[in-house]
C-alpha cells in the first residue's frame, strides 16, 4: 500500500520549473501521474505512481513524500484531502483512568484528539466525499470504540477539550479572566481551581494581558470546570513550572476517578506519572501517523524511547533515546569563561538577588526554579535587555538570547531571515549543525507568521544560534518541542558549546531536558513573585537534590537509565527521602 503526500505549503511550481512533472517517468510514457491542481499545486496520482521515488528527489522545495506502507494496514481513519495527511487508528478513551498519547509533532495526535471530542467527522480515509455515521460506525463494529463512536453520532456525547496552542484563545475570547472562568464553571469546581492553580491575583486581568503560563492555567481551569462525558487535553505543560505542573497532574487524576481522560503530553515525567495507559503514535510527521493499541505506560514510554514496538514489530526510529550520566558522574576541568557578578534588581512588588559565580567554557548550565521566581530576569539582566540596580555584567561579552515569549514578526520566510542573522547558512557546518538537526529545511520557504508553536520555537533556537557570541542563553526553548526534538535539542546545544568553546544557559521545566543537556545548574528559589535568589552553580546531583527536596518529589533511573517520578509514599520514595537522595537513585528493578 503506498500513499503520495504533497506538501502544499512547500509546493512552489513557479519557482521550481514542475520538476515532478517533467522527471516523472509514467508522464514520459503519456500518463498523467503528476498534474497541477486547480490550486496551482501538484497532484499525483496513487494509483498510477510506482514508486520510483525520481519527484521526491527532483523537488527543490522537499514537498514531495512517497511511502509504502504496512501491508496489513487497512484503510486510513482520516486523510485531510487528495495527496494529504493520513491517520491510522484512534486511541481508546477508559472510564476512570488518563490514556496518554505520545508521538512526534505532525503525527496526527491532536487530529485524533478532535475525532474523538467529535469537533472532526472521521472521512475514512477518503477525502473527496464526507463518510456518514453508518459506515464510520460500521468499520469499528466489534471494537472497542464502537460505544464511545456511537455516542458521538448520537450528538449525546459531551467534551470538554484544552487547545493544544493557548494563544488563540485571547483571539476568540475578550474579557477578564473570571468571566471567561464564570462561562465555564458547569461542576461547581471553580473556586478549587482558582485557589489551587493560584489564578485568584488575575481574576480582573484582561485575557490578552497574560503571560504563557497564566493563560495555561486558565485554560486548564475552564475545561477542567466543564460538566463533560469525556475531557481532552492537547499539551499542558508549556510554559508551567515543575511545581504547576505537578498541581495540574493532581486535579487531573481526581478527575480521572469520575470520568476518562485522553492526554497529548511531550513531557515524559508528567506523562509518566499522569498516564494509566499510553497510545504510541509513529509513522513519518506529516505524512502519516499509526496510533497502537494501549500499552501500560512505563512499557509504551521506553518503547517508544527505544524507537521499536516489539508487539507490531515496527523500528520506527534508526536510533533509541539514552539518558546518559556523562555530566553526573563528576567535575568536569573547564577554563572559566564568564564571572557572572553579584547582582540585585528591584521592582514595586519583587526583588531578585544574585550571589554571582562563574560560567566554563564549553559548558551548558541549566537553571530551574518556579515561575515568578527570577529565571528570566536573570537572562535579560545577563543579556543587558534590563538593568541591574547594582552590580552590571562584563560589557565585553557577547552575548545571544532566545526570550521565553516568542512573537513572529513580519511576513519575511524562515530562509530570509536565517540569512540576514548569519553569513555562515550556506556552509556545510550551518547546514549540518543547524538547519538539519533542528529540521528546518521543510519551512524554510515558509512565512514566520504562518509557523506553528513549535516550528516558530525551532526557528528561534537557530536564530541565538547563529549569532556570533560568548554565551547563548535560551529561555524555555522545549516549549512546544516533542521529545525527539527536545534530544535533538540537547544534542545541538552541547556539541555548539564544545565546538565553539562558549557557554550556554538554558532555562527550562521539563526534568528530562534539565538531565540529558546540563553540566551544572543555577537554582531559584524564594517566594514566587516576591523575592528570588539563585543558589549554586551546583554539580548536577546536588542541585537537583536542592531543588527536588524543595519539590517533595524523588526521582528514580530505570534500566533505561530514564529518570521516574517515584509515587508519593512509597517505599522508594520513603527510602530516598531517608537517605536524602532525591534524584539519581539506581534503582536495579523498576
Amino acid at each position: 500500500m503506498r500513499i503520495a503526500i504533497v506538501h502544499r505549503d512547500r509546493c512552489h511550481p513557479p519557482k521550481c520549473g514542475k520538476e515532478c512533472i517533467l522527471y516523472c517517468p509514467r508522464v514520459r510514457t503519456g500518463d498523467e501521474t503528476v498534474v497541477i491542481g486547480e490550486d496551482g499545486k501538484a497532484v499525483i496520482s496513487e494509483e498510477l505512481c510506482v514508486g520510483c521515488g525520481i519527484c521526491i528527489k527532483k523537488c527543490p522545495f522537499d514537498a514531495i513524500d512517497i511511502v509504502s506502507l504496512p501491508e496489513e494496514l487497512e484503510q486510513a481513519t482520516h486523510r485531510y484531502g487528495a495527496n494529504g495527511f493520513a491517520l491510522y487508528g484512534l486511541p481508546i478513551p477508559v472510564e476512570g483512568k488518563v490514556t496518554g498519547i505520545l508521538g512526534a509533532n505532525g503525527i496526527g495526535k491532536s487530529t485524533a484528539v478532535k475525532i474523538l471530542s467529535g469537533q472532526l467527522t472521521p472521512n475514512l480515509g477518503n477525502p473527496s466525499e464526507e463518510a456518514s455515521w453508518e459506515s464510520i460506525l460500521k468499520k469499528f463494529a466489534g471494537t472497542e470504540l464502537f460505544d464511545y463512536l456511537q455516542t458521538i453520532a448520537g450528538s449525546s456525547m459531551k467534551t470538554a477539550l484544552k487547545p493544544q496552542y493557548i494563544d488563540f484563545i485571547p483571539r476568540v475570547f475578550k474579557g477578564k479572566v473570571s468571566e471567561l472562568l464564570s462561562s465555564t464553571d458547569e461542576r461547581g469546581m471553580l473556586e478549587t481551581y482558582v485557589r489551587e492553580m493560584k489564578l485568584d491575583a488575575i481574576l480582573d486581568r484582561p485575557i490578552d494581558k497574560l503571560s504563557g503560563g497564566e493563560l495555561q492555567r486558565v485554560a486548564l481551569a475552564a475545561c477542567l470546570s466543564r460538566d463533560a462525558d469525556f475531557y481532552f487535553l492537547d499539551e499542558i505543560t508549556p510554559f508551567l513550572d515543575i511545581y504547576q505542573r505537578m498541581k495540574a497532574a493532581h486535579l487531573i487524576r481526581e478527575l480521572a476517578e469520575e470520568k476518562p481522560v485522553v492526554i497529548v503530553e511531550h513531557d515524559l515525567a508528567i506523562l509518566d506519572l499522569l498516564a494509566d495507559t499510553v497510545h504510541v503514535v509513529y509513522g513519518k510527521p506529516s505524512v502519516f501517523g499509526i496510533i497502537t493499541r494501549p500499552k501500560g505506560v512505563r512499557i509504551g514510554i521506553n518503547q517508544y524511547l527505544e524507537g521499536f514496538l516489539p508487539e507490531e514489530n515496527v523500528r520506527f526510529r534508526d536510533y533509541s533515546v539514552t539518558f546518559e550520566k556523562r555530566a553526573h558522574s563528576g567535575d568536569i576541568n573547564r577554563e572559566i569563561l564568564v564571572e557572572i557578578p553579584p547582582m540585585e534588581k528591584h521592582y514595586d512588588a519583587f526583588s531578585l538577588h544574585i550571589d554571582g559565580g562563574e560560567i566554563r567554557k564549553g559548558e551548558v548550565l541549566g537553571l530551574v526554579g518556579a515561575n515568578g521566581i527570577g529565571k528570566s530576569t536573570f537572562a535579560k539582566l545577563l543579556a543587558g535587555v534590563e538593568k541591574p540596580d547594582a552590580g552590571a555584567m562584563n560589557s565585553e561579552v557577547r552575548i545571544s538570547y532566545k526570550p521565553q515569549y516568542i512573537k513572529p514578526e513580519g511576513t519575511s520566510s524562515v530562509e530570509f531571515i536565517l540569512r540576514q542573522a548569519t553569513r555562515s547558512f550556506d556552509s556545510s557546518y550551518y547546514q549540518h549543525e543547524i538547519i538539519e538537526p533542528l529540521s528546518l529545511n521543510p519551512i524554510l520557504q515558509s512565512r514566520v507568521d504562518e509557523l506553528s508553536g513549535g516550528e516558530l520555537q525551532r526557528v528561534a533556537i537557530a536564530l541565538c544560534l547563529s549569532q556570533d557570541a560568548d554565551l547563548y542563553i535560551l529561555d524555555e526553548p522545549s516549549a512546544h518541542l516533542d521529545v525527539e526534538q527536545r534530544v535533538r535539542l540537547a544534542r545541538i546545544l552541547r556539541r555548539h558549546a564544545e565546538g565553539r568553546e562558549s557557554g550556554i544557559i538554558v532555562i527550562d521545566h521539563d526534568i528530562y531536558v534539565i538531565d540529558m543537556i546540563s553540566e551544572r545548574m543555577l537554582v531559584f528559589d524564594g517566594d514566587p513573585g516576591v523575592h528570588g535568589t539563585a543558589y549554586g552553580p551546583y554539580g548536577m546531583k546536588d542541585g537537583m537534590n536542592h531543588f527536588l527536596r524543595n519539590l517533595g518529589v524523588t526521582f528514580r533511573r530505570d534500566k533505561s537509565g530514564r529518570p521516574r517520578i517515584n509515587k508519593p509514599g512509597s517505599y522508594l520514595d520513603r527510602e530516598q527521602r531517608s537517605a536524602g537522595e532525591f534524584y539519581y537513585a539506581d534503582i536495579s528493578k523498576s
